[in-house]
């Protein structure tokens, strides 16, 4: 927490940036997005995919996406629209850049055009999803914690996905549906991490006596930080394999995850609590209300005795620790 203002220039400074990049680049919308021609083709033999998509790019297709569709022998292709150009033109022209740079050995099953009011609905759709799944989030911890501790946490996710959306435009890497569900996949992952900091920090400040609310803070995200750390690194190994060897399909997917992960493990460990700090949480914000019918002195010697068995542990492995240095 000594670095909270810091991490706060910081992230803001990044978020400016990536807000920068979405008004001046904007994003580079996939097929999803802004429609375009579907064409299925069938391979006498397993289809090289890379191979199909290479002979596309080389032929002019610079937006176009190939899939196996079913099993291998069924290739699937999204191009996205060009103008001047219909839907058969598109088709037919894509079919002679794979006869003249890849394969003729293949047969045409279908050829069909997906408009573009199709895709602002995808839009639509997918901007909403995000909306719900961070107010979804602000009602839990709010029911789950404090209000102002949902603040935090919702405040970091804004701050993860607006932050990878920045990575995307700056880089002009293409944004689809794959992509979107990283998003919220990301949104899941971050919201994790912070869940599992505030619930250290809500204990803590129910059992330590003594410190400040950013003392008593610091301790929980100190406490937890090894956990976040390791719970990051393995799936960033991963998320890693996936971008090197996981094929084109799901490059960018795995580009938005690590970007996501990266971010989210340093939102949950800077942001979340020091945006709860910054609204003035205290210690009496967490604690539990007195029920009625039960005296407050009884309350407080268990809240008492809690402490002390928590003291009495800490110190059995600090003398374990000590014994085992000897």
């Amino acid at each position: 927490m000594g670095y909270r203002k810091l991490a706060m220039w910081v992230s803001l400074v990044l978020m400016i940036l990536s807000l920068v990049g979405l008004y001046t680049k904007g994003l580079n919308l996939g097929i999803d997005f802004t429609g375009g021609t579907i064409v299925e083709l069938s391979y006498e033999e397993a289809a090289d995919v890379d191979g199909i998509r290479n002979g596309l790019q080389v032929g002019g297709f610079e937006q176009v996406v190939v899939q196996n569709f079913g099993s291998a022998e069924e290739v699937l292709i999204r191009i996205a629209p060009v103008d001047g150009l219909d839907s058969a033109q598109i088709s037919n022209q894509a079919m002679d850049t794979l006869r003249e740079h890849h394969s003729d050995a293949f047969e045409l099953r279908r050829v069909e055009f997906v408009g573009p009011q199709v895709g602002d609905e995808l839009t639509e759709d997918g901007a909403l999803s995000v909306l719900y799944a961070l107010l979804g989030v602000l009602i839990y911890v709010a029911l789950r914690f404090e209000f102002r501790f949902s603040i935090g946490s919702v405040a970091a996710l804004v701050h993860d996905v607006v932050i990878t959306i920045g990575v995307f435009a700056w880089t002009q890497a293409q944004f689809d549906l794959s992509v979107l569900a990283a998003l919220l996949a990301v949104i899941g992952y971050s919201l994790n991490d912070t869940i599992v900091v505030f619930d250290r920090v809500r204990e803590n400040f129910r059992t330590v006596r003594d410190g400040t609310p950013e003392e008593v803070t610091n301790l929980a995200v100190n406490q937890m930080l090894a956990r976040t750390l390791m719970t990051s690194l393995t799936t960033l190994v991963v998320l890693l394999a996936l971008f090197f060897l996981g094929g084109e399909i799901i490059h960018n997917f795995a580009l938005a995850l690590i970007v996501g992960v990266v971010v989210g493990t340093y939102s949950s460990t800077f942001i979340a609590s020091s945006i709860a700090l910054a609204l003035g949480v205290s210690k009496e914000d967490l604690m539990k209300p007195v029920k009625e019918g039960v005296d407050a002195t009884a309350q407080e010697e268990e809240l008492n005795r809690i402490f002390l068995e928590q003291e009495a542990a800490r110190e059995a492995q600090e003398a374990s620790k000590s014994g085992k240095g000897k």
